[in-house]
């Protein structure tokens, strides 16, 4: 009777291959454990584990990559732009000026050497776009 005794019986429920052992801890104020429930509930689920983890793995996650070179490049590109208008500005009411104070033999005069500056204007600016789009292929393509 004695060895009957001694042997254990295998009792209880069979243990799990993979155990989850890890354990994190986070604290909520009232505002973000009121936010939790409420998600809670939305989803449907009972229990705050499997939520918990069903929002971590199966939830997409974005991340985002702020690059500095890119933003600087951006805001010079923005200020180009204002730039740009303010000279639109300018060369309109220009025209106007001359078409109003000049005769018409210096009016051309002055509209040849504002056609000039204009050209040299345009080349500037296909030149600018050209940069911005090997910018956009080196750069913001990764």
């Amino acid at each position: 009777m004695e060895s009957i005794k001694n042997k254990k019986k295998p009792g209880g429920r069979k243990p799990k291959k993979d155990t989850a052992i890890h354990r994190y801890y986070i604290r909520l104020n009232d505002e973000e454990n009121t936010r939790f429930g409420i998600l809670l509930l939305q989803s449907g689920m009972k229990d705050k584990t499997g939520f918990i983890k069903n929002m971590i793995f199966k939830t997409p996650m974005k991340t985002v990559k702020i690059d500095k070179a890119a933003m600087d490049y951006y805001v010079r590109l923005t200020n180009f732009y204002v730039q740009f208008q303010a000279i639109g500005n300018n060369y309109n009411q220009t025209v106007k000026a001359i078409k109003t104070n000049f005769s018409e033999k210096r009016g051309l005069a002055l509209l040849y050497k504002l056609e000039k500056t204009t050209i040299e204007l345009i080349v500037l600016s296909k030149k600018i776009i050209e940069l911005t789009r090997e910018f956009e292929q080196k750069h913001l393509s990764k």
